[in-house]
């Protein structure tokens, strides 16, 4: 797997303002920005992108995923 085909795979199931995956081909970092975050809190937010990857998840196609989820309103906060 690459950083693109989970970039991809993340995308297709869950609406993105902005996403950038990295690793290793199993342990990755994910930094996604959606509106479909707001009003949930972090486990949430983490749940639903781990829902997008589904059986990927118990094969260990993908090891790892630490992620950091923001809504579109957070993310234009952190910008400087």
């Amino acid at each position: 797997m690459t950083a693109d085909e989970l970039k991809s795979i993340i995308s297709a199931s869950l609406r993105c303002d902005y996403i950038d995956v990295d690793g290793d081909g199993r342990h990755w970092t994910a930094l996604v920005v959606s509106p479909e975050f707001e009003g949930k809190r972090a486990i949430q937010r983490h749940q639903r992108v781990f829902a997008t990857l589904g059986a990927r998840m118990k094969t260990d196609e993908v090891h790892a995923l630490s992620m950091k989820t923001f809504t579109p309103a957070e993310w234009a906060a952190q910008a400087p």
